[in-house]
């Protein structure tokens, strides 16, 4: 089985409830975004670096959705760019009220957030989601 087949898996053993993946598909999203956001804020530069950096670690479980992740993303810096100053503002809540939604959507699961057990898991469940969308799609990553 491939490294990014077993990553996906591990990290869907702790969503299976129908109500914890729906709560999953608004909060992951809004969370990449605040993450983003914050970045942007301290300068564009350094939300390239960061974004580059979780791009390779993408690329290297699987190039497709590498590529997915980098459109993902730049649909997320129109936004980013329109609010300007007020971004960080924005980010904060957003990152706070989508972490609150988690642990309320890990908490009607009965298990605990993956990134408990390993941090990489931060950054496998964006692309747990795009995987989940590109089978969909018929798409092979």
């Amino acid at each position: 089985m491939r490294k990014v087949d077993q990553l996906l898996e591990r990290y869907g053993e702790s969503h299976r409830n129908r109500v914890n993946k729906s709560i999953h598909w608004i909060c992951v999203p809004l969370i990449t975004w605040s993450v983003l956001a914050a970045l942007w804020w301290i300068s564009p530069v350094v939300a390239c670096i960061g974004l580059g950096a979780a791009l390779v670690f993408y690329f290297v479980l699987s190039p497709a959705l590498a590529i997915g992740m980098l459109a993902v993303c730049g649909l997320f810096v129109y936004p980013i760019v329109r609010l300007a100053d007020s971004a960080l503002l924005a980010a904060g809540i957003v990152f706070t009220a989508a972490w609150i939604g988690q642990f309320v959507g890990h908490a009607i699961e009965g298990r605990k957030p993956s990134f408990f057990e390993d941090v990489k898991f931060l950054l496998v469940g964006p692309v747990w989601l795009l995987a989940d969308a590109y089978r969909r799609l018929g798409i092979t990553y």
